[in-house]
């Protein structure tokens, strides 16, 4: 059976989406692995959102709790919002109590990709908030480390990404990720799998 791999993810101006997006595509690369996209829901009004100048959502579906027991790996990813995981997805994983209730999640690995808006915007702060959500539940955090190799290691441009995920700065939004930050991404997507593979025992 094909190793289920679900990529969840909350955007506003589609930074974190397109980052999931490349992350998928690395995670297709490698055999018997099946990748599925989803966000979670939106809790801010439609007037609010435009205000905000935030285009419409994309046909990605909308996940709900009960369909994370379905998955073998997930992938979370996030903007964030003062150095932590936006408010959506918190309000998705709150809403994931009777998981943790019986420890639905416990086993699972799980790793984590973001957008901040600037340098010092909580490209290392928010993955570590957010590892807490994963240590409730029992999953395995998968980082990448410095797998990516000398990527990671790039002091000519602006990068994000960290040893925690893939990242992408966003600026006033109107940047997008850049091919160093998709080829992380990327890679972030076909390592991922290829561990979630290995814990299932199916390499």
């Amino acid at each position: 059976m094909a190793v289920k791999i679900y990529i969840i993810y909350y955007s506003m101006y589609g930074h974190v989406a397109r980052l999931a997006e490349e992350i998928k595509k690395g995670a297709d690369t490698v055999e018997g692995v099946e990748i599925k996209l989803w966000q979670v829901p939106e809790t801010l009004p439609e007037e609010v959102l435009g205000k905000m100048g935030a285009p419409p959502k994309s046909d990605v579906p909308i996940i709900k709790p009960n369909d994370l027991t379905e998955a073998d790996g997930v992938l979370f990813g996030f903007p964030t919002r003062f150095g932590m995981m936006a408010a959506q997805f918190k309000a998705f994983l709150d809403a994931t109590g009777g998981l943790w209730g019986t420890q639905q999640l416990a086993g699972k690995p799980a790793g984590i990709f973001f957008s901040t808006a600037s340098q010092g915007g909580g490209q290392e702060t928010t993955a570590l908030t957010a590892i807490t959500q994963l240590v409730h539940h029992g999953m395995i955090f998968v980082p990448i480390g410095y797998t990516f190799g000398a990527g990671m290691f790039e002091m000519e441009q602006v990068k994000g990404g960290s040893p925690y995920g893939a990242g992408t700065f966003a600026g006033d939004g109107t940047r997008q990720p850049t091919e160093l930050e998709l080829g992380q991404a990327f890679h972030q997507g076909k390592y991922f799998a290829g561990i979630a593979k290995k814990f299932k025992g199916t390499t």
